[in-house]
C-alpha cells in the first residue's frame, strides 16, 4: 500500500505504541477470564481494540457478555448487570449504569474505560434480539478483511477526527468507526477514499455484499455486511457527508500534517464573546434547563425539534432570526437564537379572507369592528387589518408560557415545566457552553478552519 511521507509520518504518530497495546489486552483477558469463570455467559473484546484499528491514546474498551438466546431479556439485563458489578467489585473499579437500548455497566480500571454489555449470543445476524447483537458480527466480518488495511483506518480515522466530522452520536451526526472500516475494505485503503469521497454526491450507495434488502432515502447509504436491511450511515447528516467531501478535495489539492493534528478546543472568555457580538450587531438569546435525565440519543433529537418549534413561534409572530443552534452538557441544555430583528413595531397587518368569499369575509368583518389602527380595508380583493402585536420583543416572547404550548420534544418540555432561564446577549455566555458558543459565532467549513491554523502557525 503506497503512502505518501506526510501519511507514515502521522501514522508513527497514531498507532498505538506496543506497551499501550500489551496493556489493554492484559486487562481485557483478565475481564474474559472472569465473564467465562462466571459460568452463565461468554466474553467477546468487540470494536476497535478486537479489530487492532484503534489509534494512539484511545482508551476505550469494549467487552460483551454473551448470553444464551433463550434467556427472558428481564433476565439478560437484570444478569448482565449483576456480573459486570460483579467484575466490578473484584478490581475496585469506579462503575456507573448506562443506557443504550438496554442498560450497561461502564468501568475505570487501570486508566481505561470499559463498557461490559450484555447480549445474545445470537447464531446469525438476521436472528438479532437487540440491536447490540449486532456488534459481534461487526467484529467478526471486520477482523477477518481488515488487517493489511488497518492502518489505512487509522489515517482515516484521525482525518474523521481532526476534521471534527468522526463520531455517530445524535449531537455530531459524523461518521463511526465501523462506517470507516467499511469505507476503506470498499475503496481499498485511504487514499482511494478520499478519491471517491471527493466526488460523493447525496445518495451515495455502497454494498460491499450487494446484498441490500431495502431502499434507503439518507445522504450516504452503507449497507452493512452483516444485515442487509440496515444502514451503517443512516446516523450520517448531509452537513457532516459534504464537509468530510470538502477535506478530502482539500487534502487531495494540497495534502498537509494539519489534515491529522487536531487543533486546542477553541472557547471564548466573556469579553471576547462580548466583542464579537458587539460587531455582529445582532441580538442573541439563550434558553437554557437542567439536561433531563435520559440518554443523550434520546435527548438530542428532542433539543433540536424544541429548537426548531421556538424558532417557527419567532418566525410566526414576525421575528427575523439567523441561526439558531442547540447544545446539551451534563449538566445543563442550551437553546440559542441570533435575531436579526428582536424588536417590532406594535402595528400588525393581518390578511383577512377575499371578498369573493362572501361568507368568511363577512365574519372577518364582524370580528374587528374596532381595537384596530386601520381597517378592515380592502386590498387586491381580500381585507386587512393593522392590528396590535401581541408581543414586540423576543425577550417577552421567550419568557411567557408561549414556549410551552408548542410542540416541544417530551423531556426538554419535561425539564422546561421545572423551570427555564432566559438569557440575553453577553450573559448567554457562561463556562460550561464557552466552546460551544465560540463554534457558533465563528462558525466555519472544516477545510477553512484547517487553512486558518496552517496561517498562522
Amino acid at each position: 500500500m503506497t503512502r505518501t511521507p506526510i501519511e507514515e509520518e502521522v501514522l508513527a504518530s497514531i498507532k498505538p505504541l506496543r506497551a499501550e497495546h500489551n496493556h489493554v489486552w492484559e486487562v481485557a483477558e483478565k475481564l474474559l477470564f472472569d465473564i467465562d469463570a462466571s459460568g452463565i455467559a461468554t466474553g467477546m473484546v468487540v470494536g476497535s481494540v478486537a479489530r487492532d484499528t484503534w489509534v494512539r491514546g484511545d482508551r476505550d474498551l469494549d467487552i460483551f457478555m454473551l448470553f444464551p438466546p433463550s434467556l427472558p431479556r428481564e433476565e439478560l439485563e437484570s444478569k448482565g448487570l449483576a456480573l459486570a458489578r460483579a467484575i466490578g467489585r473484584k478490581y475496585h473499579a469506579s462503575m456507573r449504569e448506562k443506557y443504550a437500548e438496554h442498560p450497561y455497566i461502564n468501568l475505570s480500571i487501570n486508566g481505561l474505560d470499559i463498557d461490559l454489555v450484555p447480549c445474545y449470543a445470537v447464531e446469525t445476524a438476521s436472528g438479532i434480539q437487540s440491536a447490540v447483537d449486532r456488534t459481534p458480527f461487526h467484529t467478526r466480518y471486520i477482523r477477518e478483511r481488515i488487517r493489511q488495511l488497518s492502518d489505512d483506518v487509522l489515517l482515516l480515522k484521525q482525518f474523521a477526527k481532526t476534521g471534527g466530522v468522526y463520531g455517530s452520536d445524535q449531537m455530531t451526526e459524523g461518521f463511526a468507526g465501523y462506517l470507516c472500516e467499511l469505507l476503506i475494505l470498499h475503496y481499498h485503503g485511504f487514499s482511494g477514499v478520499l478519491r471517491a469521497a471527493a466526488e460523493w454526491r447525496p445518495h451515495t450507495l455502497i454494498d460491499i455484499e450487494g446484498h441490500a434488502a431495502k431502499h434507503f432515502d439518507e445522504p450516504l447509504v452503507v449497507i452493512d455486511p452483516v444485515d442487509p436491511a440496515r444502514n451503517v450511515a443512516a446516523s450520517l447528516s448531509l452537513s457532516r457527508m459534504f464537509e468530510f467531501v470538502e477535506l478530502c478535495r482539500g487534502y487531495l489539492d494540497a495534502p498537509s500534517p494539519a489534515f491529522f493534528r487536531p487543533g486546542p478546543p477553541e472557547s471564548l472568555g466573556r469579553e471576547e464573546f462580548a466583542g464579537l457580538l458587539t460587531g455582529r450587531r445582532t441580538a442573541v438569546y439563550a434558553i437554557t434547563f437542567a439536561t433531563p435525565h435520559t440518554i443523550p440519543d434520546i435527548v438530542v433529537p428532542q433539543l433540536r425539534k424544541s429548537l426548531d418549534a421556538i424558532e417557527g413561534m419567532l418566525l410566526r409572530y414576525g421575528f427575523v432570526v439567523n441561526r439558531t443552534d442547540c447544545a446539551m452538557e451534563e449538566r445543563h441544555c442550551m437553546l440559542l437564537f441570533e435575531m436579526l430583528v428582536d424588536v417590532l413595531p406594535p402595528l400588525k397587518r393581518h390578511m383577512g379572507p377575499p371578498l369573493w368569499n362572501r361568507a368568511n369575509a363577512e365574519k372577518f368583518f364582524l370580528a374587528y369592528p374596532e381595537g384596530t389602527y386601520s381597517g378592515p380595508y380592502i386590498e387586491d380583493g381580500r381585507y386587512w387589518v393593522e392590528i396590535p402585536r401581541k408581543h414586540t420583543r423576543v425577550d417577552e416572547l421567550l419568557a411567557s408560557e408561549s414556549p410551552l404550548k408548542i410542540a416541544l420534544g417530551r423531556h426538554v418540555k419535561m425539564a422546561m415545566q421545572e423551570g427555564w432561564t432566559l438569557h440575553s446577549g453577553t450573559d448567554c455566555w457562561s463556562e460550561e457552553f464557552a466552546p460551544f458558543l465560540a463554534a457558533f459565532l465563528a462558525r466555519e467549513s472544516p477545510l477553512r478552519r484547517i487553512l486558518r491554523r496552517t496561517e498562522g502557525s
